[in-house]
């Protein structure tokens, strides 16, 4: 199951798991829209790896499953 990490970890934004608007790879590193079409253009700067559309996790299964909410931006 996906951590649905709550932010980018460039910039900081929030990405709520219930939005669609987060790029993830294999490993989740978890990135904004924006970052990526400015800076990152499909690829994590951490791991080299491709980032994808992250699926957004409905409200009914985030209550069983919560999201994580251990932010990874360190600025």
């Amino acid at each position: 199951m996906l951590d649905m990490r709550p932010d980018c970890e460039r910039c900081g934004r929030n990405l709520p798991a219930v939005q669609t608007g987060a790029l993830i790879c294999s490993f989740e590193c978890t990135f904004c829209e924006n970052c990526n079409n400015t800076a990152l253009h499909d690829i994590c700067p951490n791991c080299g790896g491709a980032l994808r559309s992250r699926p957004p996790r409905s409200a009914d299964l985030l209550v069983k499953y919560p999201a994580s909410t251990e932010r990874k931006y360190k600025p």
